[in-house]
Order: structure tokens, then sequence, then C-alpha cells
């Protein structure tokens, strides 16, 4: 065992001596992944996508029950949509209306488009909101998806050669299987690890050292934590870059800027969503939004109140349709994530539009605090500005047992009592200035908040039920 383990890490300290023999050459250096698509003129982008709506819908009217009904109800046949403006015309899709769909026609609903000889893989979503809605991915799914994946990759920066440390989690879970199938397109070393515990992610930074680290932003905020409590140093790892998804997180400065100092990386955000797809934008080098794969999908921002299109910039609902998926795809899924939309091209030279800030929350996360709308990625924001508290935090929302209303508070980790009295003042400040209100603060030793390998569960709700 020891004279294999020897061969292997000699044959990886030669695959990275000679980048040009594992790569082509060419191929490494390049800037962009798909030049011609990721560049394309915005005009003939949006022919594109008019283009293949066209087919989709087509698709969807013949072959599937559901889309017949709906389209029936909204009194619109498919090729009444002849632009992309005309697609405010189709009804929204909702979980919900997924959800009740798969019960009344078991397993899969109405919206199975491509025939099961074609499928590939079932890829349930976890159901955070309910029932898991089984998707289906075909074959040609598997492919589009895998190469779609290695471009968001390319993105934020890996490129052949690098060793991949995929940290997201397996299973039916959709972004660590794309992330190794897009690895295997880039042409990449993949260390598997999924969701293994903090201390088994660190031996793997270590030997045989990855270069490249995927996972939840609250997990990387644990890895770094235990690189501290163990001693060692960022600087004595390979790890060059990350990108972090599955919550809100990377995109939030002080959050983003404690990655980069735990682990010396540049950090990335990422956004995927299970009914739609696994990483469907990330950033780019010059960190002014997550870039939106739109030779696959159409994005949309929608006003929750009018159910109007948003202005350029204007916050909204991300609404996406599937251009390309062949097994179940979606037209116009109300997804409740809130984003802008940017349609100008980057300084980085894509031309496919951004979300600048990455996603701000979940409607469903939406929290009221004397009478002000928040989201979790406010607070996070001050929260981890301050050096002297940890990394992770809690909101707690009660009832005030004299006047019945509801109370927020704020529950956090300071790393030295001492510091408490010091921090509190400029917390509250730091959270009035952010938030335009100032939530209840609660102390509590280090150590007593839950670490996650998986999403943070940051909202904790123990109001009287009503």
């Amino acid at each position: 065992m020891h004279h294999l383990g020897c061969m292997a890490a000699l044959n990886l300290t030669w695959f990275r001596a000679h980048p040009a023999i594992e790569t082509g050459g060419p191929m490494k250096i390049r800037k962009y992944f798909d030049p011609e698509i990721e560049t394309m003129d915005r005009e003939e982008l949006e022919a594109l996508q008019v283009h293949q709506l066209k087919l989709q819908l087509r698709r969807c009217h013949r072959n599937s029950e559901l889309y017949k009904e709906k389209f029936r109800k909204a009194g619109i046949k498919p090729d009444d949509i002849q632009s992309l403006d005309n697609i405010v015309h189709l009804p929204f899709i909702t979980r919900s209306e997924l959800q009740n769909e798969q019960q009344a026609y078991p397993h899969f609903g109405r919206h199975t488009v491509a025939p099961p000889e074609t499928w590939a893989e079932l890829r349930p979503s976890l159901g955070v909101t309910g029932t898991p809605i089984n998707t289906i991915w075909s074959h040609q799914d598997v492919k589009n998806i895998s190469r779609w994946t290695a471009r968001t990759m390319w993105t934020f920066g890996a490129r052949p050669g690098d060793v991949i440390q995929n940290g997201f989690g397996y299973g039916i879970w959709i972004a660590g299987i794309s992330v190794h199938y897009a690895s295997r397109e880039l042409g990449c070393f993949v260390i598997p690890t999924g969701s293994t515990k903090s201390e088994r992610q660190i031996d793997y930074l270590l030997n045989p050292g990855s270069t490249v680290l995927l996972c939840t932003p609250s997990y990387a905020l644990n890895i770094a934590e235990q690189l501290k409590l163990r001693r060692i140093s960022p600087d004595s790892i390979p790890l060059r870059i990350g990108c972090f998804g599955g919550e809100a997180g990377a995109a939030v400065p002080a959050t983003r800027k404690k990655i980069e100092e735990g682990l010396g990386i540049d950090a990335f955000d990422c956004y995927g969503v299970t009914e739609i797809g696994p990483i469907l934008a990330t950033e780019c080098n010059q960190k002014t939004g997550i870039h939106w794969i739109e030779d696959h999908l159409l994005i949309e921002v929608i006003n929750p109140e009018t159910k109007a299109t948003c202005k350029p910039g204007e916050l909204g609902v991300l609404v996406i349709t599937h251009l390309t998926k062949e097994a179940t795809p979606l037209i116009r899924f109300w997804t409740d994530d809130i984003a802008r939309l940017d349609k100008k091209k980057c300084r980085c030279g894509r031309t496919h539009a951004r979300s600048p800030g990455g996603i701000l929350g979940r409607t469903g996360d939406c929290i009221s605090c004397e009478g002000t709308y928040l989201f979790p990625s406010q607070l996070e924001n001050v929260v981890r500005g301050f050096d002297e508290l940890a990394d992770e935090f809690s909101i707690e929302l009660s009832t005030d047992p004299t006047s019945g209303t509801d109370l927020c508070t704020v529950v956090i980790e300071c790393l030295n009592e001492q510091h408490i009295a010091k921090v509190t003042p400029l917390l509250k400040e730091g959270l009035k200035k952010e938030c335009s209100v100032t939530p209840e603060i609660k102390f509590v030793p280090f150590g007593t908040l839950e670490r996650t390998t998986f999403r943070a569960k940051r909202i904790i709700d123990k109001r009287e039920k009503r």
C-alpha cells in the first residue's frame, strides 16, 4: 500500500509539472470554454433563445397533458410566442403545483416530455419546502448539464489539470454529481469528498493537495475554522480558488472575505436550483455578478406583487425557463429566489446576462423585524464583519408574551467573552445601518451553534402558532 501511495503521489507531481501534456496546450490558457457561445452578440443570442423557446413550447404542448391544459387555460398557443417579450403571456409554474401534479398523477406528473427509453437519471429535490419533486434527466440532458457545468467552472477559473475537491453532496443532490461529470469534461483530477466531515476535507487539501474547492459557503467557513484549530496555515496548502453555492453567502462581502482569508483563496459565487439544474450561473474574475447560461435557459426577474417584468437592476423573483431540457422541461418556473438582472456586456467579454450580488435570498426566508422586511444575508454581512465573532449565527423568531408581537433575535458566538461589551454597541450600529432596524442580540459560548456540511439553517421559528 505504501508503494502504491508513493506512486500515486509521484504521478500527481508529474501531472502538475507537465500541463501542456495533460491539457493539449492551448486549452488551458484560453479565456473562454465556449468562446463563440459566451461572447455571442446579444442580438444573436436572443434570436437563438427565441428559436429554442418556440421548439420547446411545441414539444411541451405536443407531449405533455399538463402544458396543454395550462396553455388552454391561459388562452394561448405555442405559435403565439414570436418574441422573448411574448413570454409574459405564458403562465408560471410553481413548486406547489408540481407537488400537487405528482400526487395526482404519480410518480412524475404530466410534464414529462421525453419518452421513458431516453431517461437516464432521477434527480428529486431534497424536499426542503415539502414533498420532493421528481426531476428526470435524459441521456442528452446529462450531456448538456455536464457541458454547461464545465463552462461555469471554467468561468470562475477551473482549468484542465486542476485537482477538484468536490465538497457538494452526492446521492440525490444534483450539485455533487454534476461537478463530478464536469470535472471529467474539463480534464481535471477530482476528489469526490462530498459532505465528508471537515477533518477529512483538510486531509485531502494537504494530500494530494486540492487546487479547487466546491461546497456551500457554510461548509467552507467550517473547514477554515478547523484549519485554524489545527494550526494549519492556508499558505501551506495548494488551494487557489473556490466556488460556493447551495445557499446565499459567497456574494455577501463579509462572508466572502472570511472564506478568502480563512482558506487563502479567491472565492466565487454560484447558483443552482434542483428543479432546473445544478450550477446555472457563476461569477467570472470580475466578480460583477453570476453569469447565466442563456443558451440553455431563459432568465426573467418578476415583480412578486404585479407579476410584471422588473426593470434592469430591480430586485424581483427569479423565473427560469428551460430552452434545451428534454425530459422534464419547466416553462416559467417560479423559483422564489430574489435577484436582479443586468444584460450589459461584462468587462470579462461575456455577453450572457448577470445577476449582480448573486441571490439575495428566498421569499420564504424574508423575515419581519419592527415592521421592516429583511433577509438573513443582510444580517450575515454584518455579523461576519467582526473578527471577534465566530462564523456561525442563527435568527430566532419568538413571540413577546406581553404584547403578542413577533420578536427577532440574532444569536451569535463570541470568540472571547471579554470582547462582548466592546462588540455589542458596534454590532447594533452595524445592524441598524445595514437593516434599518436593530434586532435583539444574544451571545452564546463558542461551539454552541451547529456546524454544517450542507445548507445552514439560519431561522429558528419559536413563535406561538396563531
